[in-house]
């Protein structure tokens, strides 16, 4: 679990395997103060598991379905990625709650300054579109940003300088992918609510005045 606070901004140094499953080794210095074997680190918002390691970098293995579905499949020898290492119990907790699981791939479709902001408009699936609300929390490339703008298939956020200057997505402009992870606590209230009723039209009663009717009963 993760609070998309970018703790550092890694490295790929190098990369390997074939386009449906990669290793990865990344070139970082913070997150490494006490990394172990087996720990979960955020690689530009994708939960990633530490196979390796050595006093200026990690291994990651990237599986089939991470390749195909996160941005990660763009990554590249020397390209930056955004780092965090999973929350402890007793941190601080300055962003959200973060799973570390991708929902989709979004697309910069305008990058605009404005004062001392830069304002990202990124286009999104619908079915994505759906699990958002107007400043509401999202995660983009694992970093923990605020809705300010959305409509069926778009939503805008507004960066400020510190934010940009820790990230990476001061280094992406139009065309750019990049991971989206909707709020956790609303995917769960949405499908806990769908169930329910799922569940309410599935027991109504099949006992209607017309089968009463077609039954003899009048």
């Amino acid at each position: 679990m993760f609070t998309g606070i970018v703790e550092e901004i890694g490295k790929v140094k190098a990369i390997s395997g074939s386009q449906d499953s990669v290793e990865m080794v990344i070139q970082a210095k913070k997150i490494l103060e006490d990394v172990n074997l087996g720990d979960s680190i955020s690689v530009n918002g994708v939960c990633l598991t530490v196979t390796d390691f050595t006093k200026d970098g990690f291994t990651v293995d990237v599986m089939p379905e991470t390749v195909k579905s996160t941005s990660l499949r763009d990554l590249e020898r020397n390209h930056a990625v955004n780092l965090e290492r999973a929350m402890t119990a007793g941190g601080r907790f300055g962003g959200h709650i973060v799973s570390g699981h991708v929902d989709g791939i979004g697309k910069i479709i305008r990058k605009e300054p404005k004062g001392n902001a830069v304002y990202y408009e990124i286009e999104i699936p619908k079915e994505i579109a759906e699990f958002m609300i107007y400043k509401g929390s999202v995660a983009v490339d694992g970093t923990s940003l605020t809705i300010f703008g959305l409509t069926e298939t778009t939503f805008t956020l507004s960066l400020i300088p510190h934010t940009l200057s820790e990230t990476i997505l001061r280094n992406k402009g139009v065309g750019d992918i990049v991971n989206i992870e909707c709020d956790m606590l609303g995917k769960y209230v949405r499908q806990f609510m769908q169930r329910s009723f799922n569940t309410e039209k599935e027991t109504k009663s099949k006992i209607t005045s017309s089968f009463l009717a077609e039954h003899g009963f009048k």
